[in-house]
């Protein structure tokens, strides 16, 4: 999906123009993949803009930077501010929301220990990424042949670059097939996520979703909808999934950032439940879009206003 640009990228605790924030093509990060990231939406709300779960997503962030043995010269609490700052520089309410950390230029080598610690946020208007279609009628998806990475070979854990050439292999291979999404296995043979979204599954009143153990992301839209799903009265269930159950589902729908909710209407060919967006997932969509607006007091806590 194209970039829209805007005035200012923040880099190492500067404003920099859009297009001069550029590293150096010997970069470490560009040859072989350490850095950690995040993708977090702002949303327009009645009292301004407010960025969803931002003190969450920054955590997560510094958790993958220690499991990359990472240690960023700006604490947790500067880069929450310095996101905010950037989206009220740029002039936007609803945007995306990338912050990186990665190697600084001056040493090459698989060894990262040596290198300097670089730190830049970008916001951009950004919209529906897997289509206004799928969102409406629902994604067809498959079973990808590329297996999610084992917690020995690269940590799932952590939100790092490199690893997401993993995703990047299903998610190509799901397109040119002519699928819109792929979904991943576990070295096990259970699922567990899309190419970069969680995966849900629908079972009369139980929610169910594959455990961390089976290598998903530990999404924080994942975390919102166990949240939203309980709160509803489903029983929400982590627990191991084989692809036969999405076949069987009564529903099955995607949860990230990015994505935010999008209904499953098809995985292997076969429908999900009607083959259309069922009720369960409308009810927590509708849901999670008025608590994304901050219409909701019960999760007024997860918008997080940038003034």
């Amino acid at each position: 999906m194209p970039i829209t640009p805007t005035s200012k990228i923040w880099m190492n605790g500067e404003l920099v123009d859009w297009d001069d924030a550029q590293v150096h093509v010997l970069n470490p990060s560009l040859h072989y993949g350490w850095g950690v990231f995040e993708g977090i939406r702002a949303y327009a709300t009645s009292s301004g803009s407010a960025v969803f779960r931002l003190t969450d997503h920054i955590a997560r962030l510094y958790r993958s930077a220690k499991i990359y043995m990472m240690e960023p010269a700006f604490s947790p609490e500067e880069i929450i501010q310095a996101t905010k700052d950037l989206i009220v520089e740029n002039d936007v309410q609803a945007c995306y929301i990338r912050p990186l950390i990665y190697l600084g230029y001056g040493e090459i080598g698989l060894n990262p220990l040596p290198s300097s610690i670089e730190v830049m946020i970008a916001v951009w208007p950004w919209g529906s990424y897997l289509g206004e279609d799928a969102e409406r009628n629902g994604a067809r998806a498959t079973i990808s042949t590329w297996r999610r990475n084992d917690a020995n070979i690269i940590p799932p854990a952590a939100k790092a670059t490199g690893q997401y050439i993993n995703s990047s292999l299903a998610k190509v291979a799901a397109i040119k097939a002519g699928y819109d999404e792929a979904i991943m296995t576990s070295p096990n043979g259970h699922i567990a996520d899309g190419s970069g979204e969680n995966v849900f599954i629908v079972s009369g009143r139980k929610v169910i979703t594959p455990p961390l153990s089976d290598g998903p992301l530990g999404g924080i839209t994942r975390a919102s909808v166990m949240q939203i799903a309980a709160d509803q009265g489903y029983e929400v269930l982590e627990q191991h999934i084989v692809r036969t159950d999405l076949y069987l589902a009564d529903e099955a729908f995607f949860t990230g950032t990015a994505a935010e909710i999008v209904p499953i209407a098809s995985v292997d060919d076969r429908p999900v439940g009607a083959g259309r967006p069922g009720p369960v997932t409308k009810e927590i969509l509708d849901i999670f879009h008025q608590a994304t607006r901050g219409e909701l007091d019960r999760y007024k806590d997860w918008n997080e206003s940038v003034r």
